[in-house]
């Protein structure tokens, strides 16, 4: 009785070694930490666009002034330190997300091209975009031209800020019948781009700050933002002579 009872149970706590040994591990990374309570169910590539989104909800909902690392890292529920291992500190951050803005900008630029037959439907479907993108992600217009707080050195912000100028000059010179290096302007076509550039942007800005109100409070009834765009756009603002 004895020997079997104790085969019974050299037989039993080997079976249990094998159910334990065909646990799987639990993965690095996924649990909820202990001392933080933090969960960090990202790994590296993932963590940083994680960052990057909950930069972009941060910007949108709280302004550029309620974005900080530590901002960030809660947002995105990570440890306070991942964003300063992926961006090294604010600048690098805000930089890397402005180079998103700009090329979500640029992507609504492109599309635009596709909005009218001649260089000037093209050129007012395009203002009607840019003025869009603005209304739609006012934070991000709003880093876009922050120079004072972006790096752009940084290839991605340079790259995709080039691509937005380009994109510009490219559109004035399909107005002028002409291919514009962009390396290497003429005053004629700097001038030509600084003009439809200030137009755009100064309205863009204006609309953005609740200036225009008062204007349009002005105009028939009916009449939009789209339409008073057209008619700064289309008309000359200097009486003939």
């Amino acid at each position: 009785m004895t020997v079997r009872a104790e085969s019974k149970a050299q037989s039993s706590r080997g079976r249990a070694r094998r159910v334990t040994a065909a646990r799987p591990a639990r993965a690095k990374g996924t649990a909820r930490s202990k001392i933080s309570g933090e969960s960090a169910p990202y790994h590296h590539g993932a963590l940083h666009a994680a960052l990057l989104e909950a930069a972009e909800r941060l910007l949108e909902r709280d302004g550029l002034s309620g974005l900080t690392l530590r901002a960030v890292a809660r947002e995105a529920g990570v440890s306070h330190a991942a964003p300063t291992h992926h961006f090294g500190d604010l600048t690098g951050l805000v930089s890397e997300l402005a180079a998103i803005g700009f090329r979500q900008f640029n992507a609504a630029m492109a599309a635009a091209d596709f909005g009218g037959d001649t260089a000037t439907e093209k050129a007012l479907a395009r203002a009607r975009a840019y003025v869009a993108y603005a209304q739609a992600h006012p934070g991000m217009y709003g880093l876009m031209f922050r120079t004072e707080r972006l790096d752009m050195k940084r290839p991605a912000l340079h790259e995709a800020a080039n691509a937005a100028f380009a994109g510009l000059a490219g559109a004035i010179g399909a107005q002028r019948h002409e291919a514009i290096e962009t390396r290497a302007l003429s005053l004629v076509q700097a001038a030509a781009i600084a003009r439809a550039w200030s137009l755009v942007h100064g309205f863009t800005m204006l609309l953005l700050d609740g200036r225009l109100g008062d204007i349009l409070d002005r105009l028939p009834k009916g009449t939009d933002v789209v339409t008073l765009l057209d008619a700064m756009l289309t008309t000359s603002v200097t009486r003939p002579s």
